[in-house]
């Protein structure tokens, strides 16, 4: 009997998948529940496993193919599964026994596992990914890279930019390197992200305005109680948690950044689902913090620790992603100044955060160097007027230079 894989639900508003690899060659044995094929969606990264034990045998969908919810992956043969695992018969001693070759085993590292972006990478150049040595516990984007150039073969030089994409080179028809040429295939991920920062500009009449804040008091915190905070809570105290608590009390007192429009209406949105934009390997993603005006400092600093590190490993869930009522993005971790961030559908408002930089600015009177940081609110002004703007972004100097404020105002 043979029963089919088919591409499953795939979360909140995704109807559409690539297929990303296949686990399993036709022909190879299945488990009930082991993983068969990985989907990539806009999103994150699915593993699609087999609903009974058997024998794969027909893939239907080759990696690269778009696929939606209900799509025929492949097909498994259920009988052929169980007389494959089927426990051995008895039988009399032979005189004539054939000796088998011991299998190989597969390095440590490729049982551990290989990044999702490692595997895409050895498919493009096919190469057993099997074969690549590992540095670490699991096989890496440079893992591949090193063993595809150690190759003596000729073959169009293969690797992965540092926002996931596969990158094939092929030396000039003339020999002249200096006109070399890259053709790279987007990810879907990548082909999300264009799709819904053009949908922002073309659906929203974007604005953004600016401001700058002094960070000194939040630095002086940091800095008094940073051995403390660790010791107790396990976690750093960064600026993130300010940002988000501050950002809480300016949506409070402003509801209108905290909405967003369907049809002729806007629905106001009285709890606090905040957004935080980490830069992944595979390009960027937004997970979210539930009910962020419940959470503590600690709460909010260790949940972007994890979103950070499961966003590295590729392994953030759909559930961490969902919704989201208002976005944070900080461009100053990768030493942007002043930027002017992009609506994040169907939210109205983000908030920029940029680096931090010693300037000299005048106080009661008085020139001297504080550190200093330019922020910008890009809001919808379709619902949003640039007085509640302007309001928002003052809010946040003012809770953010006083942060005793937070503990009233966040």
């Amino acid at each position: 009997m043979a029963f089919e894989i088919v591409v499953p639900e795939l979360g909140e508003s995704v109807v559409e998948a690539t297929v990303a690899r296949w686990l399993k060659n036709e022909g190879d044995p299945v488990k009930v529940g082991e993983a068969v094929v990985v989907l990539e969606t806009e999103k994150v990264d699915l593993e699609v496993g087999a609903e009974k034990d058997g024998v794969l045998s027909k893939v239907t969908r080759k990696a690269g193919e778009d696929v939606k919810i209900g799509d025929v992956l492949g097909v498994v043969e259920e009988s052929a599964g169980r007389a494959a695992s089927a426990p051995a018969k008895e039988s009399a001693p032979a005189t004539n026994v054939t000796k088998t070759a011991p299998v190989e085993a597969k390095p440590a590292a490729v049982q551990a596992g290989a990044t999702p972006v490692a595997r895409r990478m050895a498919e493009e150049a096919q190469v057993d990914i099997h074969d690549v040595p590992a540095e670490g516990v699991r096989v890496k984007k440079q893992d591949v890279q090193r063993f595809i150039e150690s190759r003596q073969e000729p073959a169009p030089h293969v690797s992965v930019s540092a926002k996931g994409e596969v990158e094939q080179a092929y030396p000039a028809a003339n020999g002249d390197q200096s006109r070399r040429e890259e053709r790279i295939k987007m990810s879907r991920r990548r082909r999300t992200i264009a799709a819904r920062l053009v949908e922002a500009q073309q659906t929203a009449a974007m604005l953004t305005t600016f401001n700058e804040i002094d960070m000194s008091a939040v630095m002086a915190i940091r800095e008094k109680r940073r051995e403390s905070f660790k010791d107790k809570h396990g976690v750093g105290l960064g600026f993130s948690s300010f940002f988000v608590k501050a950002a809480i009390g300016a949506l409070k007192a402003n509801p209108r950044l905290n909405a967003e429009i369907q049809g002729d209406d806007m629905v106001l949105k009285h709890y606090y689902d905040i957004g935080v934009a980490i830069g992944a390997e595979e390009g960027l993603v937004v997970p979210v913090l539930r009910d962020a005006d419940r959470l503590s400092f600690a709460q909010i600093e260790s949940a972007i620790k994890r979103f950070a590190q499961d966003a590295q490993k590729g392994t953030l869930s759909l559930e961490a992603l969902r919704g989201g009522t208002f976005t944070i993005t900080n461009g100053g971790v990768f030493g942007s100044l002043m930027s002017t961030p992009i609506l994040n559908p169907p939210q109205v408002a983000i908030l920029g955060l940029h680096k931090i930089q010693q300037r000299p600015i005048a106080v009661d009177g008085q020139v001297v160097i504080r550190p200093m940081m330019y922020v910008a609110l890009s809001y919808d002004h379709r619902i949003v007027d640039g007085r509640e703007a302007v309001t928002f972004l003052v809010s946040v100097k003012e809770l953010i230079e006083d942060p005793e404020a937070l503990l009233i105002e966040g």
